[in-house]
């Protein structure tokens, strides 16, 4: 019989919470996972309302070699919990000009288009040298990056092999103090191409001209291994990690807040967890989903004081961008819609410069739309649409009133799905809509000021770093979801969680309670 103290704890439910408590659950640790929501999944939520059904928060699947790796922990297939369909093309394109490009997942398919998009522009070349320093991009983050607890360069270098030359070419290859936008327009020099490929970085929600270049690695991921729908919606996913959980023997304690992780007496180990009911619960060790920030500013303030000053000093912490999400339910489709689609707007020099520099929002908006009843038609009545609008903000400034700034912002979005989006009758359509703003995401999914993406990739040394996930200054806490090790974006925040799971048994932060699970096919 086990011990109650030698439980796990993970804080918050999201994704990489999730992902977290299946990893060490099937490595034989006995988890519990406590959620201030009455759902679990965090951001990745469902909508239905008037015979439509939305996903509220993320809505395309990459990598899915991430999320399969979860399930083999548990010599479980994934195709047994969820039912993917590969979307090609990945995106349909609509710019300002009146054009339209769709991004198929074939690199020689997609250089034949772009000649004919963009003649006598050496596009079609463009585009296969890019992706194939995406590519390089993509081996070395994996090398060197992914799928281990990172906060800095130095945690990338195995020093006890030494400094290799190819180390050495490997870093050079990250191309560090470039920009991503600086690397695109090396390699594609249409603006309009170029403009498409800026928004692999939109997955983490930065300024492209901000952002690292070894971030273009993004593009490979996705070419590589494709763009997915679960049927069901994003929403699928959640639910398929749940279940796996049960199975594994997880707890789920929904309705139930976290008010402080409580530390020993000298503030460096972790001895559990207060609720906001003010029950004490005894865990040998933690994993907060939380934001990484707001886990050390409220949650370890008061008993850890000095932790949370350390924390602080370590680096800045800039939220990265929010968001205004339109929920549209249609009474008649747009035919020319694909599944997912982006329309762009007309200056993406002026539309990042308002959103990361100015602190405002864009005045001509870039728009990313998912038609979910292209792929599902249950997702709406016959020939309706369940229409996802997705538009980013900045995160929020104390100056920003959203109840006051949405009216008329909606008006500057239907606007432009009018026009470049050529949906000139969009209002005559609607028969149902919903809303998020940037203080409805801060409020609902506590987040550091309104962000969806967790914190900022911007700096061209090293913007791609966060918050590694074992925290160096508490032992038995680690971090997970998008303001920590490796970043935001679904796939990342599920690898997140994965990586505080292993990490945490690398270290054997707490005994194992049931019996190990080995591992299938990873």
């Amino acid at each position: 019989m086990h011990d109650e103290r030698d439980r796990i704890g993970v804080i918050g439910g999201g994704l990489g919470g999730l992902a977290a408590a299946c990893v060490l659950a099937a490595r034989g640790y006995k988890v519990v996972v406590f959620e201030k929501s009455p759902w679990l999944g965090g951001k990745a939520a469902g909508l239905a309302e008037a015979g439509f059904r939305f996903d509220m928060g993320p809505t395309i699947l990459t990598i899915p070699s991430i999320l399969r790796r979860i399930f083999t922990e548990a010599g479980r297939p994934m195709e047994e919990y969820l039912d993917l369909i590969r979307l090609d093309p990945q995106w349909r394109c609509f710019f300002a000009d009146g054009s339209v490009l769709d991004l198929v997942q074939d690199i020689e398919q997609m250089a034949t288009r772009l000649d004919a998009y963009a003649p006598d522009t050496q596009s079609a070349a463009g585009y296969r040298d890019f992706l194939a320093l995406s590519k390089r991009l993509h081996r070395i983050s994996n090398d060197h990056y992914f799928w281990r607890s990172v906060g800095g360069i130095g945690d990338m270098i195995d020093w006890k092999a030494g400094f290799s030359v190819k180390l050495f070419r490997d870093v050079l290859a990250m191309r560090m103090g470039r920009s991503v936008a600086a690397t695109v327009r090396k390699f594609n020099p249409d603006p309009r191409v170029a403009q498409m490929l800026d928004h692999f970085t939109q997955y983490v929600g930065s300024s492209p001209a901000q952002s690292p270049a070894v971030l273009c690695g993004i593009a490979h991921m996705q070419t590589s291994e494709g763009v997915w729908y679960p049927r069901g919606g994003i929403r699928a996913v959640p639910d398929a990690l749940i279940r796996l959980g049960e199975e594994l023997g997880v707890e789920y304690r929904p309705d139930c807040g976290v008010r402080q992780v409580l530390t020993d007496t000298t503030g460096r180990a972790i001895r559990g967890i207060e609720t906001e009911s003010g029950e004490v619960v005894e865990l040998v060790a933690v994993v907060s989903n939380a934001d990484s920030v707001r886990t050390h500013r409220e949650l370890m303030n008061e008993t850890a004081p000095r932790t949370a000053r350390r924390f602080e000093r370590r680096r800045g912490y800039e939220p990265a961008c929010s968001g205004v999400v339109l929920y549209l339910g249609l009474n008649r489709a747009y035919e020319h819609l694909l599944h997912h689609d982006f329309v762009f707007s007309r200056d993406p020099e002026e539309e990042f410069d308002f959103i990361y520099r100015k602190g405002e929002p864009a005045p001509d908006p870039t728009c990313y739309l998912a038609a979910t009843a292209r792929t599902e038609p249950e997702t709406a009545p016959p020939g309706g649409e369940a229409l996802y609008i997705l538009v980013h903000t900045p995160y929020l400034r104390p100056h920003h009133d959203w109840a006051k700034l949405f009216p008329e912002y909606r008006r500057v979005i239907l606007d432009k799905l009018k026009t470049t989006g050529k949906m000139p009758d969009i209002e005559e359509r609607i028969v149902y809509e919903s809303a998020l703003t940037p203080q409805d995401i801060h409020d609902r999914y506590r987040v550091l000021n309104g962000a969806i993406y967790g914190l900022t990739s911007h700096g061209k040394w090293a913007g791609a770093f966060k918050p590694a996930n074992r925290s160096p200054d508490v032992k038995g806490l680690y971090l997970a979801g998008g303001s920590a090790h490796p970043g935001p974006g679904m796939p990342m925040v599920l690898m997140g969680g994965w990586i505080a799971a292993d990490t945490l048994d690398q270290d054997r932060a707490a005994p194992k309670t049931a019996v190990t699970l080995e591992p299938v096919g990873v």
